[in-house]
């Protein structure tokens, strides 16, 4: 079993593995407290389509979907905010044309990149040092922003308008968090593919959800059940031979499962 830590890109996809699995459950608990949790897909499917500006223009695919799900993120607030759209038409705008732009631009060039899939649908072969590393170096200023802004976030995640009315910058906390929800996207690409990251960030929530008995609680058990979705994933795919993206996700859908099934057996007295 020790095998796998002699091959340099499987370290590397265990590292970028580690900091996915802790930041996706970590913005998705703050996003689905606020019910705002298909914001993952619909900035994932954006993200698609600043890959393929990245591919066409001959940049870092990461950078250019960075920058492409970053301004994607403040118009969908927008929207929000203003009311003339709902929250769900304007995810449902983002989702659906995000993956339109990315097959459309790939199009025009008449070529199909084989490393465009790896963003689809991840791929744990395919992540670089340079990869590796705007990986790290975004997750550590998630974690940073969400150590500092915790407390805040949590108190307008559940009732925005108690906190605006107790002098929280409520709408300046929540360009914050959806900002971090987009980088938290770009962040989990390379690993569990854009169509995938949505699942990521909400299946450990709704499984730490069925154990904790508080919302930082169900922090702490999200972020457990999203790196130990990651692990078991990896090494499942590496022995195994199967798909990192969908071997993660399966996992944390397994254990969604067995924490559901496990609430529910009634303690003894």
């Amino acid at each position: 079993m020790i095998d796998i830590f002699t091959y340099s890109f499987m370290i590397r996809a265990l590292l970028a593995g580690v900091a996915i699995g802790i930041v996706a459950p970590l913005i998705g608990t703050f996003l689905v407290a606020k019910r705002y949790a298909l914001i993952a897909d619909s900035l994932a499917h954006v993200s698609l389509a600043g890959v393929a500006i990245g591919v066409v223009l001959g940049l870092n695919p990461l950078l250019g979907a960075l920058v492409v799900t970053i301004a994607a993120a403040f118009v969908i607030e927008k929207l929000r905010e203003g009311r003339r759209v709902t929250a769900e038409v304007a995810l449902a705008m983002f989702l659906s044309s995000g993956l339109a732009v990315a097959v459309v631009l790939i199009g025009l060039v008449h070529r199909v990149n084989v490393d465009l899939l790896s963003y689809l649908f991840g791929s744990i072969t395919t992540v670089t040092t340079s990869d590796l590393w705007i990986i790290l170096s975004l997750a550590v200023v998630i974690l940073a922003t969400i150590g500092v802004l915790y407390k805040q976030l949590a108190y307008t995640a559940f009732d925005e308008e108690q906190a605006r009315a107790g002098g929280l910058r409520t709408k300046l906390l929540n360009q914050v968090l959806i900002l971090l929800a987009a980088v938290t996207v770009v962040v989990s690409l390379r690993i569990v593919g854009g169509l995938l990251i949505g699942a990521l960030t909400v299946l450990p929530v709704a499984a730490a959800s069925q154990v904790a008995k508080s919302f930082r609680q169900t922090v702490v058990y999200a972020v457990g059940c999203g790196l130990a979705a990651v692990l078991i994933g990896l090494f499942t795919s590496y022995y195994l031979n199967l798909a990192a993206g969908g071997a993660i996700v399966l996992s944390a859908l397994l254990l969604f499962v067995i924490a559901f099934v496990t609430s529910r057996i009634p303690t003894q007295r």
